[in-house]
């Protein structure tokens, strides 16, 4: 069974206030201290977290699993341990992939960093968003690009499911995931072209950094590529999610998405030939629309309800998650999905509910650690 790996991105914010800390290096020096306190055999325990673009987030991987149990009590437990660290620089956790709160962002330091910052000026100061991707793995290069031709029109699904980002700098911004708008600032961001080979993907990444816009293959932000480190391919479409379940949710579609498509290459079967530009509409689409207005069919490119489109991808991926013993799981999850909302829904009911945008941060915090 393909393993499953997921990266998620938190905010650092004060518990009282909701406003943004620029604590990232103490919440890692402290995560470095708790490490060399818990000692193996094996000589100090590694933790799970890494510095972003800016200081006020912080990023985790859980371990690749099998099991989507075992993937939500890793996500469960980092994200605690992501909290005790925070609480040690007097910030708490929160998983919303933009700010409720106006915010300047600082950039975080190191040669890699500034010289992005110095090369994209506002893009890159003004990045401050919180994503989750989901790494499963492939046997070799040419299946994970046979994967990335074929996944290309079910993508835009998983950002309206996950969508989570709906204030920015203090005001509603209309989206239900505006972090995939501000994302698709980067100029290698976004849909691609059919591939057709893992040689052809390689050479239009060389090619990409060759012309000096890039300064390296981490840049690569397509919307799925493979990993640079892990023999997976890596799917980047999706805010972080509030709630911890439907990261899970997300991951168990996508794995049964990434083996519907790679038994279908097995098959012969050639990828859609649907054109990027019509996959940067249904891209927008479920940003704007999120669960909560319609999104574009992956099949017809044309207006569908967000039920429909969800039920479009489960059934597409349903005889992939039958055999992963996933189906009553994603079938529950999306079912709570819709009744509940993600967490666009849910940030907007909690603004609705309280006065201040600070409330709608330090209750999305308490809520980032709900198991």
């Amino acid at each position: 069974m393909r393993s499953v790996g997921v990266e998620e991105e938190l905010l650092l914010v004060d518990a009282d206030s909701g406003a943004l800390l620029a604590v990232s290096g103490a919440v890692l020096a402290a995560a470095e201290r708790s490490a060399w306190q818990h000692l193996g055999t094996s000589g100090r325990r590694e933790h799970e977290f890494e510095k972003e673009l800016h200081k006020e987030q912080l990023e985790f991987a859980t371990k690749p699993v099998t099991e989507m149990g075992e993937l939500q009590e890793e996500i469960v437990r980092i994200r605690r341990e992501a909290s005790r660290h925070a609480a040690s620089a007097g910030a708490v956790v929160a998983a919303v992939a933009t700010s409720p709160l106006p915010v300047q962002p600082s950039l975080n330091a190191g040669p890699r960093y500034r010289w992005i910052g110095e090369q994209f000026g506002l893009t890159a100061q003004e990045q401050l968003t919180c994503g989750c991707h989901v790494h499963v793995s492939v046997a070799s290069d040419e299946e994970g690009v046979a994967v990335l031709d074929r996944i290309r029109p079910w993508l835009a699904i998983l950002t309206a499911m996950s969508a989570n980002s709906p204030f920015w700098q203090g005001e509603d911004s209309g989206y239900g995931s505006y972090r995939s708008r501000v994302w698709n600032r980067w100029p290698s961001a976004g849909p691609v072209d059919i591939f057709g080979s893992a040689d052809r993907y390689h050479e239009q990444v060389r090619a990409m950094i060759e012309t000096g816009v890039l300064r390296d293959e981490g840049m690569i932000y397509f919307d799925a590529r493979l990993s640079s480190t892990y023999p997976t391919v890596e799917i980047r479409v999706a805010d972080v999610c509030l709630d911890a379940s439907t990261p899970v949710l997300l991951a168990a579609l996508i794995r049964g998405l990434v083996e519907t498509e790679a038994r279908a290459w097995q098959d012969g079967q050639p990828p859609a030939r649907i054109g990027t530009s019509l996959l940067r509409l249904a891209s927008w689409r479920a940003g704007r629309s999120g669960l909560d207005g319609p999104l574009l069919h992956p099949e017809t490119m044309r207006e569908t309800s967000a039920e429909d489109a969800v039920e479009a991808l489960y059934q597409h991926v349903r005889e992939a998650l039958k055999d992963h013993g996933d189906d009553d799981r994603v079938r529950e999850g999306i079912a709570r999905l819709h009744e509940r909302g993600n967490g666009a829904r849910i940030q907007r009911g909690l603004r609705a509910e309280y006065p201040e945008l600070a409330s709608v941060v330090t209750r999305c915090a308490e809520l980032t650690l709900r198991s």
